[in-house]
């Protein structure tokens, strides 16, 4: 179903878009999809009505989904891994001067809390795929992929204090996962050492415990004060 008012958020008052998924994780093959995120910020005056604005939306397009500011600001907060990623995406397809100064805040949203948050997500797929194992005999390869993926990037920004999301030499050794051709005992192997080095990295990261919220707090209460600076357009009688 089309949702009118979220669809014209998104069309109109979007501050930053990327592509996500396989594409920006360097593990796109032939016919995968292209997945659109983006950010948009509700004019300060939506809030002002007993009927607020969403916090997200579905579409326009295929594949696209976005998020309020304040909604996207408030659980890449807490560390939320689709979050954090959406702003380390290399294919950046547009950023306005507010999706610029949320890109320059990227770093302000990095916390050790990665390291529960990333390994929760990675627990949850597992346990799905151990249900698929029951089910139908076999894993989603596809979702094992991901899996091993996410651990990769937990442990990298971890060590680093950096986070990366193109899996770069590692895509082929992905890839074979995807297509089956590793056991599932070498996929669980290959989890374990990725847990035991992500603990390894745990122990010394450069990261901060807490992300830098009253920075980004600071950044959305501008982002605020100016919309509401610029009044909506009556609506048509």
């Amino acid at each position: 179903m089309r949702d009118p008012l979220g669809h014209d958020l998104v069309r109109d008052h979007t501050v930053y878009a990327c592509v996500m998924g396989s594409r920006a994780f360097g593990l796109a093959t032939d016919g995968s999809d292209t997945d659109r995120r983006g950010v948009y910020v509700a004019p300060t005056e939506l809030f002002w009505r007993f009927d607020k604005p969403p916090t997200h939306v579905t579409g326009p397009r295929h594949e696209q989904f976005s998020w309020e500011l304040e909604r996207f600001c408030s659980l890449a907060l807490r560390a939320n891994p689709n979050l954090l990623e959406c702003l380390h995406s290399p294919l950046v397809e547009y950023a306005d001067p507010t999706g610029l100064e949320l890109l320059d805040l990227r770093d302000a949203f990095l916390s050790r809390r990665a390291d529960a948050t990333f390994r929760g997500y990675a627990a949850q797929q597992l346990g799905r795929l151990e249900a698929d194992i029951r089910t139908h005999g076999q894993p989603r390869w596809k979702h094992a992929m991901h899996l091993l993926r996410l651990l990769m990037s937990c442990r990298d920004l971890l060590r680093t204090g950096r986070l990366t999301i193109d899996v770069g030499d590692q895509r082929e050794r992905l890839l074979s996962v995807k297509r089956g051709e590793l056991s599932w005992d070498e996929v669980r192997a290959w989890m374990r050492t990725l847990h035991e080095e992500t603990d390894t990295a745990a122990a010394r990261s450069p990261l901060p415990t807490d992300p830098d919220r009253p920075r980004i707090e600071a950044f959305l209460t501008r982002v605020r004060r100016t919309s509401a600076t610029f009044p909506l357009p009556p609506k048509p009688a």
